[in-house]
C-alpha cells in the first residue's frame, strides 16, 4: 500500500476577500511540485464564497468539473444553458468541458456564505461535446453506507452522474465507532479521501477535519470513525 497524507493546514490558501480558497493541489498562484495531482485528480478546492459574490464568466476545455455544495446556494450559468441553474447542498453538479465551455458561478444568497468543494478530473476522452449534469442525493442514503455520486459515462450505473473518466466519486457519513471497508476498482486505481468533518482512522493514520489521504497499490483499506464523521472519496486511475 502506498499512502500520501495531506494535512488541512498544509494546503495552499488564498484570501481574496470575497473568496477563501483552500487548495489540495497546485492551483492558480499556489504551487507545490509535490502536489500537482493524484493520478487523474488534478484539483480539489475547498471554497467559501461571500454573499452575492462569485466567479465571472470564464472558459474551460477538456476537463471534468464536479461541484459539491456543502452549505448555502450555488448559482451556475453557462453557454449551454443561458438561465441560471440553482445547485443546493443536497445536489451535485458535473460539467464536461470538452471542446470548450464558458460558465459563471456565484453565491445565490444575499446573506449567507457558500461553502463548496470543486473537483477537476483529467478526462480519458478529449474534445468531446460539452455536457452538463445535476442530481439530488439524499443525505440518509449515505448514513453508514457508501453513496456513489459520479461514475464513468461508459458504465451503466444508473443513479450516478457521469463523466469522461474511469472514476468513482462517493460520500459516506459514519457514526462514531462505525467501521467501513473500501475495495478499489482495480490495481491501477487510487483513492483520495477528504475527511469533511469529524475524525477517522484510516490504516493507522488519524484524519481530522479537512485532512486528506491518498491511497494506492492496494485492493482494500479500512476506516474507523472516532467521532461522527463524513468522508468524500475520489477514486481515479493513477496512470
Amino acid at each position: 500500500m502506498r499512502t500520501v497524507l495531506h494535512k488541512a493546514e498544509d494546503r495552499g490558501f488564498a484570501n481574496h476577500g470575497w473568496l477563501q480558497a483552500n487548495h489540495s493541489f497546485s492551483f492558480a498562484n499556489y504551487f507545490d511540485k509535490d502536489k500537482m495531482q493524484f493520478g487523474a485528480l488534478r484539483v480539489l478546492n475547498d471554497d467559501v464564497v461571500a454573499p452575492k459574490m462569485g466567479f465571472g464568466t470564464h472558459p474551460h476545455e477538456n476537463m471534468e468539473i464536479i461541484t459539491i455544495p456543502l452549505s448555502g446556494v450555488l448559482k451556475h450559468r453557462d453557454n449551454m444553458h443561458q438561465d441560471w441553474q440553482q445547485v443546493l447542498p443536497s445536489e451535485v453538479q458535473v460539467m464536461s468541458a470538452g471542446t470548450g465551455v464558458q460558465h459563471s458561478e456565484i453565491n445565490g444568497s444575499i446573506e449567507k456564505h457558500l461553502s463548496l468543494f470543486q473537483i477537476w478530473i483529467i478526462p480519458n476522452k478529449h474534445n468531446v461535446e460539452p455536457r452538463y449534469g445535476q442530481k439530488s442525493f439524499l443525505e440518509t442514503d449515505r448514513k453508514n453506507k457508501l453513496q456513489i455520486l459520479v461514475t464513468s459515462i461508459d458504465e451503466s450505473h444508473e443513479s450516478s452522474l457521469k463523466i469522461h473518466q474511469d472514476a468513482i466519486i462517493s460520500r459516506i457519513d459514519l457514526d462514531r465507532d462505525k467501521n467501513f471497508s473500501y475495495t478499489l476498482k482495480s490495481d491501477v486505481h487510487g483513492v483520495y479521501i477528504m475527511n469533511i468533518f469529524g475524525e477517522v482512522t484510516i490504516e493507522n493514520t488519524i484524519l481530522e477535519a479537512r485532512d486528506a489521504i491518498g491511497i494506492s497499490e492496494t485492493e482494500t483499506f479500512s476506516v474507523t470513525a472516532n467521532d461522527d464523521s463524513g468522508l468524500l472519496l475520489i477514486e481515479v486511475p493513477m496512470k
